[in-house]
């Protein structure tokens, strides 16, 4: 083989390695479970029924489109204001949850922690108009943000609390929630999209 053959098989031989690498899907590892699978809604209910195989709520409020979870507010007069859609297993313990946000102008939603009362909701909005987290630094106007909320249980066991964050901005240092109780995302204004939805619970 030719110096200059020789040497250009070489450098394709290093740089195919990182050229061709794919990051590892949201899911994989010890402990880590799957809340969307990108697909459809299997492992979601809306109130008592069941969503599995589904991609779309009878109302249109709650879709799944390209790999994402897209949830409307109510369209028409007349429909409630706020629905919500939960996971069908609940989530006791300790645990770290992940997920990726994109709001629109004005956008309301939430993410139900454990239960629908307001008082344990993390609000997910578009922040900078809506609130109440006015002044991150960090936040994408338009874009995909990361929110990661860590529970943990309190010792008696009847309560938990969960830090909050958003591309690593606190939003809640210790929000008071249940102490079981399914995970849920909330449909209320304009347009939110939900991607790379999981818990990891402690090895």
């Amino acid at each position: 083989m030719r110096p200059r053959l020789r040497r250009t098989w070489l450098r394709l031989a290093l740089i195919a390695p990182f050229a061709f690498a794919v990051p590892a899907p949201a899911g994989d590892g010890p402990g880590v479970t799957r809340l969307f699978n990108g697909k459809d809604f299997t492992g979601w209910r809306l109130g008592d029924e069941s969503l599995d195989g589904k991609t779309e709520t009878a109302d249109g409020r709650f879709k799944v489109r390209d790999g994402v979870i897209l949830i409307t507010g109510a369209s028409k007069p007349g429909d409630p204001k706020m629905k919500e859609i939960d996971t069908a297993a609940g989530f006791d313990g300790d645990f770290v949850l992940r997920l990726e946000f994109r709001a629109s102008r004005d956008a309301n939603s939430g993410l139900h922690l454990r239960d629908h009362e307001f008082k344990h909701q993390l609000q997910i909005r578009d922040y900078p108009r809506v609130g109440p987290y006015k002044t991150l630094k960090h936040y994408k106007d338009g874009g995909w943000n990361a929110v990661e909320v860590t529970v943990k249980t309190d010792p008696d066991g009847k309560g938990a609390v969960a830090r909050c964050t958003c591309n690593g901005e606190v939003l809640e240092e210790a929000l008071p929630i249940p102490a079981r109780g399914p995970i849920g995302l909330q449909s209320e204004t304009n347009t939110v999209e939900y991607r790379n939805l999981q818990v990891t619970r402690g090895r």
